[in-house]
């Protein structure tokens, strides 16, 4: 019985797995991180550009 459980690789299997899943779960959090700061950066700049412009349609 001992033989048989120091032979089963059905455990290491799932540990394999989950740190596979933990590596993809981390590089996507990167991910949308980046391009959530990225897209706010944007934001900001078109916000700046849209305080700084001249009101449409008024009186000279």
């Amino acid at each position: 019985m001992f033989t048989r459980f120091l032979k089963d690789e059905s455990g290491a299997t799932a540990i394999e797995y989950g740190l596979i899943a933990a590596l993809i779960a981390v590089a996507i959090i990167g991910g949308v991180t980046a391009l959530g700061n990225s897209a706010n950066a944007t934001f900001n700049t078109v916000a700046g550009e849209m305080g700084s412009a001249p009101a449409a349609g008024g009186s000279d």
